[in-house]
């Protein structure tokens, strides 16, 4: 259990000071790196490190180009469906399946114990939306004061929260442009914000008072993420004037977090096309300052309710090639409904896929290992390997086995798809034999 280190240094400042913590090694040692590269990259803000002071189970996850694609799986309750114990079960299922961060985003029943709960029993960073809590608990968005907006933040950052989305990004300015979009604002952040401008026709309460926000980030070491809530939300509203805007001032604010040494994580799309996701990831990690970029996606086509996991996963993998660090997964219940336990595992599974596969193409150390021992391990039909080696190993077994039952699978030299006369690996090395 880490010790806590409330009120002492962010990462980011111990990192500026030629000081290597206990988090540092432990990412170094996770990551296949040196102790001083973390540091460095620590200091720069190429890597983060989200580590709240207050989450004692805390095992440290690093996230930046220089690493491992890292996943984030998003659980929590809604108004319809609120309960604490199937989303303790979420959060089992994507830690047992690679998740290596969640984000509770709970909408229904008692938050702030979910919330505990979640971060009591997570061994991997949490992130929160604090802006959720406050439009669950004001009967109109339009009552909600400013100091409202900074209190939740500080709620959650005293309750060990490691990460947190803030839509500091979106102004009152910006509001004008989503008027000409197919789906307007989808971010249900960006939403929230944008009725609360249009109401009090003010500045958005989060930029006008990011020190604020800065101030409470830095005493507790959460990183912020900062949301994208002018994302697009379809093809047809893609790379706009009003996903740009938002995007200038995340970069702007990008400095200024850097400047009070708090880490900072950017959120990206969103509902892009495939040709167009290589130039947002470039952009963005140009106007933000190679801080990591955190894409939920991108899905690269409408059509597809009920397989956006696949759709995702597509973008994702691009997106991670391309240069972004962090992946949030995307359920086959996206667009749909509240994501079950199992579209939980099938979501971390896609993302990781994702990511795996972005890992290989950046040429991470030693990421195509795995998939070079899974190759050998299918050409000597070592099956329980290549159990040991799926990335979901319960699934493989579960296939593989509907067609072999018994102990029948553990001698095979063939499966059902070709059987022992059409097994081409069996043909391969019948010819090898006799050249």
């Amino acid at each position: 259990m880490r010790p806590s280190r409330k009120y002492l240094l962010t990462q980011m400042r111990y990192a500026r000071s030629g000081i290597i913590t206990e988090e540092m090694e432990v990412v170094a040692n996770d990551e296949g790196l040196e102790p001083e590269f973390v540091r460095r990259e620590v200091a720069v803000g190429r890597l983060v490190i989200p580590a709240n002071v207050n989450h004692r189970n805390l095992h440290p996850v690093g996230i930046g180009i220089s690493v491992r694609c890292k996943v984030n799986a998003n659980i929590g309750s809604s108004p319809v469906e609120a309960s604490e114990e199937i989303e303790l079960n979420k959060l089992e299922t994507a830690i047992k399946y690679g998740a290596d961060t969640v984000m509770d985003l709970s909408t229904g029943g008692d938050l702030n114990r979910i919330r505990e709960k979640i971060i009591e029993k997570s061994t991997v960073p949490v992130g929160t939306v604090p802006i959720y809590q406050l439009a669950e608990e004001f009967n109109d968005i339009k009552d909600i004061k400013e100091d409202d907006f900074i209190d939740i933040v500080e709620l959650h950052a005293k309750q060990g929260v490691d990460f947190m989305t803030i839509h500091a990004g979106i102004l009152k300015e910006h509001l004008s442009l989503v008027e000409k979009r197919v789906m307007g604002i989808v971010s249900r952040g960006g939403s929230i914000l944008a009725c609360w401008m249009a109401y009090h026709n003010k500045q958005n309460p989060y930029y006008e008072r990011f020190d604020d926000i800065l101030e409470i980030a830095r005493r507790y070491d959460v990183t912020l993420s900062l949301g994208d809530g002018l994302r697009p939300g379809c093809l047809a509203d893609a790379n706009d004037s009003a996903q740009f805007a938002e995007l200038e001032i995340l970069g702007e604010l990008t400095t200024r977090a850097w400047q009070k040494d708090v880490q900072v994580i950017i959120e990206g799309p969103g509902h892009i096309p495939i040709d167009k996701i290589v130039m947002n990831v470039e952009k963005a990690r140009r106007i933000c300052r190679e801080a990591p970029f955190y894409v939920l996606g991108p899905i690269v086509t409408d059509i597809a309710p009920g397989y956006d996991h696949i759709t995702s996963a597509i973008g994702a993998a691009i997106a991670g090639w391309a240069g972004a660090s962090f992946i949030c997964y995307v359920t086959p219940s996206e667009h749909l409904g509240l994501p079950t336990v199992e579209d939980v595992r099938v979501g971390v599974i896609s993302a990781r896929i994702s990511a795996h596969v972005a890992d290989i193409a950046r040429g991470i150390k030693n990421a195509r290992n795995w998939d070079d021992e899974m190759s050998k391990a299918r050409f000597a039909f070592d099956w329980e390997k290549q159990f040991k080696l799926a990335i979901d190993p319960d699934r493989a077994r579960e296939i593989y086995s509907r067609a072999m039952p018994g102990e029948a699978y553990k001698t095979s030299e063939f499966c059902s798809m070709c059987g022992a006369k059409f097994c081409a690996i069996r043909l391969t090395k019948k010819a090898l034999e006799n050249i």
